[in-house]
């Protein structure tokens, strides 16, 4: 382990937060990132989405913090300042989905060494849903799970479906599979998209946050998905809706709005899931954690009193 930086000016996280790099198995460099390191309760382990960053969850680790929780986060391998994987630093690309369980291993065995408090819980979101539910079926060392807006499937048309999977198949036959997804770009959506028209949240004073962070900073930011990273979630996604619910408390935040994950997907999960709670989020887009104070609120307090019922 080794000092990187943390932003912590445009993270607006508690005092005295700060990060590492860590090595994962294959050698790939990743970087976490730690805030209230000394709390009485426990530690939120976050697992944040595509194109997401440790700042991003700044204000996340400060409403943990409140509740007396630290929180640690990681930049996934291809995006944040961890590696990138392909030659244009702007592609969300991944080789296999599996690999992201070796960003998992290093961040668990970068906490036992921090000693950080415990009992550890987990809250994943979007892209680190799917990778939270793969973790915690493999025996994840944590006390309870909650999602956010997890990417179990993702949201599109019957009609598309299909074509998504023979184009990302086919363009890793070619050689092709670093190209985009299409209709997506080598820019981050939030400075691309128009506040008025985003899927991600109502509130334009944290619009405007992931925006001014992305200004800032532009090396934390991707653009679209490669067709390569599309071909690997359809396929995780797909094997892991075959598989049986893992026997640990749960609870899963959706929002009534969401545009980006298949919300069918999500609620078949937590109809298998033997006393899982979901939480239906009344006008919330994909990112009700990052939500005008009225949802947001409600919303860290839910999860902050159920971590402390698993505990």
């Amino acid at each position: 382990m080794h000092e990187a930086p943390l932003f912590t000016d445009l993270a607006d996280g508690p005092e005295g937060g700060a990060a590492w790099w860590l090595n994962a198995a294959d050698g790939v460099r990743i970087r976490i990132g730690l805030w209230n390191r000394d709390a009485p309760n426990g530690t939120v382990l976050l697992f944040p989405g595509r194109t997401e960053y440790i700042e991003k969850y700044g204000r996340a680790a400060a409403s943990f913090a409140a509740c007396g929780y630290a929180t640690l986060a990681l930049d996934w391998r291809g995006q944040g300042l961890a590696d990138r994987l392909a030659e244009d630093r702007m592609s969300g690309h991944v080789h296999d989905f599996a690999d992201y369980q070796l960003d998992v291993a290093a961040m668990m065995e970068a906490a036992q060494r921090l000693d950080l408090p415990r009992p550890w819980h987990l809250l994943a979101h979007s892209m680190g849903g799917c990778i939270g539910l793969r973790a915690v079926m493999q025996g994840l060392a944590v006390q309870s799970c909650a999602f956010s807006g997890p990417m179990w499937g993702i949201q599109m048309t019957d009609a598309l479906r299909p074509f998504a999977w023979s184009l990302s198949w086919g363009s890793r036959q070619l050689g092709m599979d670093h190209f985009y997804a299409p209709g997506t770009v080598g820019e981050h959506y939030v400075l691309t998209e128009p506040f008025a028209s985003n899927k991600l949240t109502n509130d334009s004073g944290m619009y405007d946050y992931m925006g001014n962070q992305l200004r800032a900073h532009p090396e934390l930011g991707i653009g679209g998905p490669s067709l390569r990273w599309l071909h690997e979630a359809l396929r995780e996604t797909r094997d892991l809706s075959h598989l049986p619910s893992p026997g640990m408390p749960c609870l899963t935040i959706l929002g009534e709005d969401e545009q980006i994950v298949d919300i069918g997907r999500v609620e078949d999960r937590m109809a298998r899931w033997p006393g899982g709670h979901l939480e239906m989020v009344p006008h919330g887009r994909h990112e009700t954690l990052m939500d005008a104070p009225e949802m947001r609120d409600p919303l860290f307090r839910t999860l902050c009193q159920f971590y402390s019922d698993s505990a």
